[in-house]
């Protein structure tokens, strides 16, 4: 309970009254007149604040949302006898961004009142809601009694998996390259048989089924698919390169939004997705199939941050050698640009003779900023040429992995899932698995 704006302002009027009264010299009892129903209309005023009932207040929200999409919170207020003017603040979690806040309004007897505010989340995981803060005014105005309403409500902050969405619809339009993903023509025809069909120009004569043909007195021709049942392990660096942030989000949660939509491809596909974590919370699901495997990843990773520990990705290669026996597509997803060569070269070279291994490498979209500044005094020269330097190593290294037969992307943080998408697309077309 405290004194509201209104008691204050009414005590400084009644105490320069007194000033007043005592230049004016009025009769005492006056003054004690006022003062005593002042107190008395106030000491009414707080009693019957404390003991009124409290307005119920009930929350809805989504119970996932998805990181940097805005969503919707109701405050459902209700349940009074008389008018209440009231002020409602919502203890959100720190990981959610809200607008809106703090909420006014006015309640009658019998009445139910919805309220919203905007909340934007900005960090991935689990989180809870805190019971919400009232601020109820008194009949008269001059107290604030403090209540507290609606329950503790847990919240899951998952991926933004609007790309899936997006990419799923657009699939099914044959327009996936508004988004950057290209469809690439195969290199000969696949090898698994798919279905039979009648014989169409262009057909080649291994193609027609004779059998069939001299069933049904027509050429009949065989369709083959690309390979499936192929496998697709997703290692993703969890160490302190990732905590980098270009925009919004931070370089791990670009690169967890592309490898869902990698793996919501190769599903799509007919293979199994696998995926594998290091330099942090350790996390290891074996290859599946099927339309859930998605689900199962998001469920699996929506919760992980990149630690402030360093990752050691030949490390990462090591076990990956170790633990994946069948012959698998290796997609190591980190910010290579300054990690040492040679025990990754090694531990690639290990891996690749079982292996098909990509390294998507992140760089930051600063460093391609610079390097189109134009320069106009010292600072910003060595500034280009710091660039430049950390460019050309960065390309070095690469050169050095993709002579050693490694596959190599080179992406900034926003165009990542493009690149991953269309590196897999290639190598699906030239069936290098």
């Amino acid at each position: 309970m405290k004194t509201s704006p209104r008691l204050v302002a009414v005590s400084a009027v009644w105490v320069l009254a007194s000033v007043g009264h005592v230049i004016a010299a009025l009769p005492v009892w006056i003054w004690i007149l006022g003062s005593s129903a002042l107190f008395v209309l106030a000491a009414a005023d707080l009693a019957a604040a404390m003991l009124g009932p409290l307005p119920s207040v009930s929350r809805r929200c989504d119970g996932v949302l998805a990181l940097g999409v805005p969503t919707d919170v109701e405050l459902v207020l209700g349940g009074v006898r008389r008018k209440l003017r009231l002020e409602i603040h919502d203890h959100h979690p720190p990981a959610l961004r809200a607008e809106g806040l703090p909420l006014a309004l006015r309640l009658s007897p019998g009445e139910d009142i919805t309220v919203s505010y905007r909340a934007t989340p900005v960090e991935r995981g689990r989180f809870l809601f805190g019971p919400a803060a009232l601020w109820v005014g008194s009949p008269l105005g001059f107290w604030r009694r403090r209540g507290r309403g609606a329950e503790q409500d847990p919240v899951r902050v998952y991926p933004n998996f609007q790309s899936l969405v997006r990419y799923s619809l657009m699939a099914q339009d044959n327009r996936v390259g508004q988004i950057g993903i290209h469809r690439y023509p195969r290199r000969g025809a696949g090898l698994e048989f798919q279905q039979l069909r009648d014989y169409r120009f262009g057909d080649t004569p291994r193609q027609i089924d004779w059998k069939a043909t001299s069933r049904r007195l027509r050429l009949i021709s065989c369709e083959y698919q690309d390979e499936q049942n192929q496998r697709i392990v997703l290692v993703l660096d969890c160490g302190r390169r990732m905590r980098a942030r270009d925009g919004a989000l931070s370089h791990f949660d670009h690169a967890l939004n592309a490898v869902l939509l990698l793996a919501h491809i190769a599903v799509r596909q007919g293979d199994a997705v696998g995926l594998s974590t290091f330099g942090g919370p350790q996390r290891s699901l074996a290859p599946r199939k099927g339309v859930g495997v998605v689900n199962h990843l998001l469920n699996a990773t929506y919760d992980i941050q990149p630690t402030v520990y360093a990752a050691d990705l030949a490390q990462a290669l090591e076990d990956c050698s170790r633990g994946v026996r069948k012959r698998s597509f290796i997609v190591l997803v980190s910010n290579i640009g300054d990690e040492e060569p040679d025990d990754l070269v090694e531990a690639v070279r290990s891996l690749r003779r079982r292996h098909l291994v990509l390294l998507a490498g992140l760089h930051e979209d600063v460093i391609d900023r610079a390097l189109e500044t134009e320069v106009k005094d010292l600072d910003g020269a060595l500034r280009v040429a710091a660039a430049h330097d950390l460019a050309e190593r960065r390309a070095a290294r690469l050169r050095r992995l993709r002579a050693e037969g490694v596959l190599c992307v080179d992406s900034t943080p926003a165009m990542l899932a493009a690149a991953l998408a269309n590196t897999y697309m290639e190598v699906k077309a030239a069936r290098l698995l």
